[in-house]
């Protein structure tokens, strides 16, 4: 299998920090890998040099010229005064003019003269993916693509890179999106690059084991390294007759010791301040721009504790609904009533404002420079700022050398050092690495406070919320009783019985107009023998329907061969027929029923 993308022995330095030494691996045809790394540890860095935006300091990019790379970038520019069609710079020719209409309207993205300073982050980020999916590359890198898509995008998304043959190296905290997209994981810890042959949960479980073997080996490396150090301490009359290889191999044990890990696995168990019994209650709220309905007559009374999520479309009006409980917005009528004993704490995803010449420890302490976790327990500023992965040294770095990822970690720290007992978090996990949200997952698990979740980050909803608000849209609002994977189960069984119940409708239809008048007779009753048909075809149907759907995507997908196609379009005639036929004999059975 040929090689796409081959990184030798690549190193590269951040002023005086090192990000990665010495790391080397490759990218076959077809494969598709996702990078895991901390904040600032250099992800973004490494995609830049493999795309050619950045240079290393030592190593190679080796990437055959028959090969065609596609890059995603975070945070995607474009000049505000061009249009969506101008913004698709790929489009060679009428053909790839075609498919990025195609690609363009299934991101949702319809008004293609619309000018790109007029489009929210959500829009361009979208104009963005499919301006590298036109290229149709070979190799495509894309960093966090899931940013600022909603849940029905981020699942297009998935599914087109699951379908598609090209090779992929992604960065994505994304961690549903890993597990279902990527073949392999690669992940870049201390310097150091550890490739992992399998999904996201694979990863997860080799990892724990490398982490336990690594432990093992660290503490037979403090034991044996206690015992030189007594060794090396005696009366300095001996040290001259001490062997110079046992002296080199104590100071290269003292280097192995110095490397302990730094999980950040510790808990971090505060207590919110009182709430009383009385949160908010939502009066009867409508808001509007325009023509386009946010809320309308909306009514909803907050209980104690209640971990809400919040999820829809981009537009929907979810971030609206928000900044009208935090009063940023007013609404047109009906009011929020908040209790007296609430204290909010809101990270917004605007919110990211900081003095860039003050460090990162100064921040937080002027705010609070200890934080109570109840019961006389208190943790000092710096001691909180670790839980979040700011060890002492990072803490006295300048906002201004933070990473993206890392501002978005101080800016968190900031909120939840307040010690509110109502958090609102709107897009918490947009920039944080995993091992930041699993701190923050823990974190909010435990919390003895009210929570607001707008996400799109469902693996986060799954572990945080008791329930969700889905908004669908003008104004059409659904308290579902579950997390995210149960309202997809819930949602996707429903749209089975609906494709059913539509396709038995038709095929009625049909029948009636085709029926010649005759007169009403007595009916009949099933056979023994019909009625296992009956029941047969009850449960066929379904699945031919999921069938011909699944055909048709992998139709309209644009990554099937020539052979690929012909064979598919033939397979789905062949189908469509088999199922209208046993939907007619289903009919016929279920009139004598």
């Amino acid at each position: 299998m040929a090689a796409n993308l081959q990184v030798n022995n690549l190193s590269k330095t951040f002023g005086p920090l090192l990000l990665f030494n010495n790391i080397s691996f490759v990218i076959n045809e077809g494969q598709r890998v996702g990078l895991i790394a901390r904040n600032g540890a250099g992800k973004t860095t490494l995609l830049n040099i493999i795309a050619g935006k950045d240079e290393a300091d030592e190593g190679e990019i080796m990437i055959p010229k028959d090969v065609r790379v596609a890059y995603l970038e975070q945070d995607p520019q474009f000049s505000p005064k061009i249009t969506v069609m101008q913004a698709c710079s790929n489009i060679k020719d009428s053909a790839s003019e075609q498919r990025a209409k195609k690609i363009l309207t299934q991101l949702k993205i319809t008004c293609l003269d619309q000018i790109m300073g007029e489009l929210s982050g959500g829009q361009i980020k979208r104009v963005a993916l499919a301006n590298v999916l036109v290229a149709e590359p070979n190799l495509l890198i894309l960093d966090e693509p899931t940013n600022h898509l909603d849940l029905e995008m981020t699942e297009w998304l998935e599914d087109y890179l699951r379908r598609s043959k090209l090779s992929l190296l992604m960065v994505t905290h994304d961690r549903y999106f890993l597990d279902r997209v990527c073949s392999d994981i690669i992940e870049i810890d201390r310097k150091k690059l550890f490739p992992y042959k399998g999904s996201y949960s694979y990863y997860l479980e080799k990892r724990q084991e490398r982490v336990m073997v690594e432990n093992a080996e660290l503490d037979h490396a403090n034991n044996l390294f206690r015992r030189e150090l007594e060794w090396m301490r005696r009366q300095p009359q001996a040290r001259a007759t001490k062997a110079k290889s046992r002296i080199d191999a104590f100071y290269d044990l003292e280097e192995k010791v110095k490397q302990q890990r730094e999980e950040g696995v510790m808990k971090l168990k505060m207590q919110a301040s009182y709430v009383g019994t009385k949160i908010f209650e939502a009066q009867y709220v409508s808001k509007s721009f325009g023509e386009v309905k946010i809320l309308q007559d909306f009514h909803y009374i907050f209980s104690r504790y209640e971990k809400l999520g919040i999820v829809g479309n981009n537009g929907a009006g979810k971030s609206t609904f928000v900044k009208m409980l935090m009063g940023e917005v007013r609404p047109d009528s009906g009011r929020f009533d908040v209790g007296e004993t609430v204290r909010f704490g809101y990270y917004s995803q605007t919110g990211l404002e900081f003095n860039e010449s003050m460090k990162v420890i100064d921040v937080v302490r002027e705010i609070a420079e200890e934080i109570s976790l109840g019961g006389g327990k208190k943790l000092s500023a710096s001691q909180f700022l670790q839980h979040f992965q700011f060890t002492p040294e990072t803490q006295y770095n300048y906002v201004a050398k933070l990473s993206g990822g890392e501002r978005r970690r101080l800016y968190l720290c900031t909120v939840l050092i307040r010690n509110p007992n109502f958090l609102i978090l709107d897009e918490p996990t947009n920039d944080l690495d995993i091992v930041s949200l699993n701190v923050l997952e823990d974190y909010l698990q435990s919390f003895n406070g009210c929570v607001i979740v707008v996400s799109h980050d469902r693996y986060f909803m799954d572990k945080v919320v008791d329930h969700l608000l889905v908004f669908h849209g003008n104004a059409e609002i659904k308290d579902f009783p579950g997390n995210y994977s149960d309202y997809r189960c819930w949602k996707e069984e429903n749209a089975k019985k609906e494709q059913v119940q539509q396709s038995k409708q038709r095929a009625k239809q049909q029948k009636e107009a085709a029926k010649p008048q005759e007169k009403a007779a007595e009916k009949k009753k099933l056979t023994y023998k019909e009625q296992r048909e009956f029941e047969a075809l009850e449960q066929e149907i379904p699945i031919l329907e999921a069938e011909k759907q699944q055909l048709e995507l992998d139709l309209s997908s644009g990554t099937l061969t020539h052979s690929e196609l012909m064979e598919k379009s033939t397979h789905i005639g062949d189908v469509g027929r088999l199922l209208e036929e046993k939907i007619f004999r289903w009919l016929e059975l279920s009139e004598l029923q």
